[in-house]
């Protein structure tokens, strides 16, 4: 375990108050990742269109995925994530920062992904653009200036887990698997919301739901508070942890509370339930 991390860190989480501080630095890029659910009735990128945080460049989290797979926005190739970077014009040497349209939610999906490609100078505005809006800080509806810049990227494998590694892991007993869907989707009380899925868990799973993360405002808790939310989930944070949710996007919140509690041996279950929810050799595990 490597040490708690409180404050701001620009390798996880920073403030409205330290972005505001820090607008104006050269090697600094903003990305707006909002998405939303079908159910939701919101058009992400029309939004970032009518008003994003000054600079702010859009991250399309279905188009900057791997078009070849039927599970939704699973992780683009190395090769596309570096020709949609260089289009973005972020690089080497620029400190990221990454915000979304409900405070925290798809943010911590891209953070992941920008890990997952070997950059960790990327954090996640705490409490994102509800906050940073709330406290009457700028916003514009004018593109940004992109110009290219090369991103060197180092695959980190050990960041991601595919089925076949979560089927044995939840064999095996040899990960903890933690679950980020509300309780009910986890005991298989509520219907997927995507057609063809079965209901319940992986089999010998835990369930922290993603919002037992969140203060009252939206920004995410700290030390123990935070440590706390896991551990009522039964999840031993001495032990290595794949997390997974609906589709890897709130699963990247388990991930980024995690690095902020400083455990440093966590993989995210990339296709998760969408994934394993459609395959009927897989086992379910419901209540």
């Amino acid at each position: 375990m490597a040490a708690v991390k409180t404050g701001d860190d620009p390798k996880t989480l920073v403030s409205t108050e330290w972005l505001a501080a820090h607008m104006n630095d050269p090697d600094l890029r903003i990305i707006d990742a909002s998405y939303y659910l079908p159910d939701m009735g919101r058009d992400a990128r029309a939004e970032y269109e009518a008003g994003h945080i000054p600079g702010a460049r859009f991250f399309d989290i279905e188009e900057i995925a791997d078009g070849r797979s039927v599970i939704p926005h699973m992780v683009a190739p190395v090769e596309k994530f570096m020709s949609r970077m260089r289009a973005m014009g972020i690089g080497d040497g620029h400190q990221v920062v990454v915000y979304d349209g409900l405070g925290l939610f798809s943010a911590a999906r891209v953070w992941w992904n920008f890990r997952l490609m070997g950059k960790t100078d990327i954090a996640v505005l705490d409490g994102g653009l509800p906050k940073w809006v709330a406290e009457g800080r700028e916003v514009e509806d004018m593109p940004p200036i992109v110009r290219d810049r090369h991103m060197t990227v180092q695959r980190q494998a050990h960041l991601v887990k595919d089925v076949t590694q979560v089927a044995s892991a939840s064999k095996l007993g040899d990960w903890q698997i933690v679950d980020a869907r509300a309780p009910a989707r986890f005991r298989g009380e509520e219907p997927e919301a995507r057609p063809g899925l079965r209901a319940g868990h992986i089999p010998n799973s835990k369930n922290v739901h993603y919002a037992t993360l969140f203060n009252a405002d939206g920004t995410m808790k700290e030390g123990d508070a935070l440590r706390a939310a896991f551990e009522a989930g039964g999840v031993d944070l001495d032990k290595r942890i794949i997390t997974t949710c609906g589709s890897g996007v709130t699963a990247a919140i388990l991930m980024l509370g995690l690095a902020r509690l400083g455990h440093e041996n966590v993989s995210l279950y990339d296709g998760s339930w969408a994934e394993w929810g459609q395959f009927e050799q897989l086992s379910v595990e419901t209540g």
